[in-house]
């Protein structure tokens, strides 16, 4: 399928079964309903999908599996984490024959790459596939931006057609349409400057929230796409406690807590994550409840 980079893409969860195997059916059963909600394309294999958690087999079966279940209705992205650039091209080859529509790719893991390295990464993984490539930026989590310049470079490859700009800088937005007008499409990746980012003309928002109140998230991108921005605001005031969660370490743990309680999926998490406990699991089932309680009529 030719990806529509527009929309609300869910990086989804990867379920586990009690002795944390894969459990397919739940991944399946999510994309699907996620589906019914009105996403706009299905996220694999990002960090919110523990990605540096799953072995190299279970991350083909985990795109396998979700091509099966998403079966043509939206785009299928699969998340590109490796701690080698040889591992990342080997990736890449293999998403695009599993039938993957296009790549979120991250710089190297464990080793923090400078920029010019990160830009070789790039390169090397857009030049062995033909699949579009988005640009995962996040120098928060990452530790290296790739910056205006370093777009220029690789602005010279035609299938990186994407940019998931997460350097929590909503001024980064506008200088990419400054330097490069419409060459990349800009995804916000940052759940809670989500409508800011869609305001300064973000087409794409990727979520992990979206995986607990999709309807919602969608609600927001629609109505933001249409300049009703006062519409749109009050349901982001509402939303907005829940979508800081997803920019603290523990994102994870708190996404699959949340989809839990609401009847969507398992919390479990392969160590060294933990489920939450104490003050910190306390907190995020009170403003679940809460969101609940307020939940707004779309």
């Amino acid at each position: 399928m030719q990806v529509n980079w527009k929309g609300v893409y869910p990086a989804v969860t990867t379920q586990f079964n009690e002795d944390y195997s894969i459990d397919h059916d739940s991944n399946a059963n999510m994309v699907d309903q996620l589906i019914k909600d009105g996403v706009h394309g299905i996220i694999v294999c990002g960090t919110v999908g523990e990605n540096c958690s799953l072995s190299a087999e279970e991350k083909r079966a985990v795109m396998s599996n979700a091509v099966k279940a998403v079966d043509g209705r939206v785009p299928v992205i699969s998340g590109v984490a490796e701690t080698t650039t040889a591992l990342a091209v080997q990736y890449a080859k293999d998403a695009e024959e599993i039938g993957i529509d296009g790549l979120m790719v991250l710089p190297g893991m464990v080793y923090r790459s400078t920029e010019d390295e990160a830009i070789h990464h790039y390169q090397q993984v857009a030049r062995n596939t033909g699949l579009p490539i988005m640009i995962y930026n996040n120098p928060v989590t990452y530790g290296v931006d790739v910056s205006i310049e370093g777009m220029k470079t690789l602005a010279e490859e035609d299938n990186i057609v994407s940019v998931k700009e997460a350097t929590e800088d909503t001024r980064r937005i506008s200088e990419l349409y400054r330097e490069f007008g419409d060459r990349f499409v800009v995804f916000g990746g940052v759940d809670d400057i989500a409508l800011e980012s869609l305001m300064l003309g973000a087409t794409g928002w990727i979520s992990g929230l979206t995986n607990v109140f999709p309807k919602e998230s969608v609600a927001i991108f629609n109505l933001a796409a249409e300049g009703r921005y006062e519409e749109a605001t009050k349901i982001w005031r509402w939303f907005l406690p829940l979508l800081r969660l997803d920019t603290i370490p523990t994102l994870v743990q708190c996404i699959k807590l949340t989809e839990q309680m609401a009847g969507r999926g398992s919390e479990r998490v392969r160590a060294p994550r933990m489920p939450l406990k104490g003050t910190e699991r306390e907190y995020v089932e009170r403003i679940f409840r809460e969101a609940v309680e307020s939940r707004p009529q779309l």
